[in-house]
């Protein structure tokens, strides 16, 4: 079956949807039986995608949670109310006092206060690694290194990591590895063919795609998945019914979406290269960014992230580019219709394992789907403020 083929048919049993073609928003919080035997049965069976408790899922879930594993590979697929939520979950799933985590240096700043202010009190400790690192994770590993956190690309400066490598590396050793694959969305890279354990998806960005939804996901392989589905339900994680439908319906036009973030984002992307106040574009499908060649192998294709920074200008020069635009937009966040700008002044702040090689400002943007000859226009008059200001 081919991928856009994958994308409608995915999680659409006639289990889930019965005669209709999506599968119906079912709510509940309370599942009855009738018999004890039914209660036995359900209460054995309760990873297997049959209703038990309404933190388990109803089949507004288990259509949705079925679909995640067709398109990225894992034996199981765990729900949380937003992204940050499901790296959370998936952490404190597998960590306990002690032992020791491998974290990405460019990973979401959340995250990053996540291993700060909630795992080293509780005992963990957390030790960042230099995205391009690949090979040598090696020398980092010790005795009570329990797991491998990856960023691949990293969603603000865009490094894309030799992640087969490292999860060769760590699965020898016995690590888990986690990947947060958001950029990806589910179908530009296979993260299980790649060696990783545990794949996690901000569903709230491109699955959703309308910006109107908080919802994640980890899905794990055969090995994790029982752990995760069940330290995940134990912590008290789950999404309503209402968002995942939400997410199950983006579900069906993420790959044409994406084709034309992709495409829109790639003409301005190349335009913006060639202005003289640009001293680099952070884009994984240029041959100049960090890991390009990793993306060609990994990846197959791109979409509407990428930053680029200025070769100078203080706080005064990026307000004047950054405040004014008429289509982009001002925000956290990614993966909606809409096109997106955020600018931060100092990337090296972010930074403690690795070393950020320019001085001037960065500037993210997200390509939405407008007509990119309108967002160039956008942002042609966002230069010119930023010369003015300068």
């Amino acid at each position: 079956m081919k991928q856009n083929t994958k994308l409608i048919q995915a999680g659409r049993g006639k289990e889930w949807t019965g005669q209709a073609v999506n599968p119906p928003v079912v709510r509940a919080s309370t599942i009855t039986f009738d018999t004890m035997a039914e209660l036995a049965h359900a209460s054995q069976r309760k990873g297997d995608r049959v209703p038990y408790y309404g933190r388990r899922g109803t089949a507004t879930h288990f259509a949705f949670q079925e679909a995640i594993c067709e398109l990225e590979g894992g034996a199981g697929c765990a729900l949380y109310p937003c992204g940050a939520a499901a790296v959370s979950g998936a952490l404190l799933s597998f960590l306990q006092q002690g032992d020791h985590l491998l974290m990405v240096d460019s990973v979401y700043e959340p995250t990053r206060a996540l291993c700060e202010k909630i795992l080293r009190p509780m005992g963990v400790e957390t030790e960042y690694y230099d995205p391009m690192i690949g090979a040598g994770i090696a020398a980092l590993l010790r005795p009570n290194t329990k797991a491998i956190f990856l960023e691949s690309p990293g969603s603000l400066t865009m490094e894309v990591q030799d992640v087969p490598t490292i999860c060769k590396l760590a699965r020898a050793n016995g690590v888990i590895t986690l990947l947060d694959n958001t950029w990806a969305s589910p179908i530009l890279c296979r993260p299980f063919e790649l060696g990783v354990d545990i794949s996690i998806q901000a569903a709230t960005k491109y699955i959703v795609g309308h910006s109107d939804v908080m919802l994640g996901t980890a899905s794990a392989n055969e090995q994790y998945w029982p752990q995760l589905r069940e330290h995940s339900y134990i912590l008290g994680y789950c999404a309503s019914a209402d968002d995942v439908y939400q997410a199950s319906r983006g579900l069906r036009t993420l790959g044409v979406r994406l084709a034309q973030h992709q495409q829109n984002a790639l003409k301005i992307a190349h335009w913006i290269a060639q202005r003289p106040e640009v001293e680099t574009v952070r884009h994984p499908a240029f041959a100049s960014n960090p890991g390009h060649d990793y993306f060609v192998r990994d990846f197959s294709g791109s979409n509407g992230l990428f930053s680029f920074v200025l070769k100078q200008g203080g706080a005064k020069a990026v307000a004047a580019f950054v405040e004014g635009m008429q289509y982009f937009k001002m925000g956290f966040s990614w993966g909606g219709y809409e096109s997106l700008i955020s600018p931060t002044l100092n990337v090296q702040k972010l930074r403690t394992a690795s070393q950020w090689p320019y001085s001037g400002p960065l500037i993210r943007l997200h390509i939405g789907l407008e007509d990119p000859e309108d967002l160039m226009a956008d942002l042609e008059q966002a230069f010119s403020r930023y010369q003015a200001a300068l």
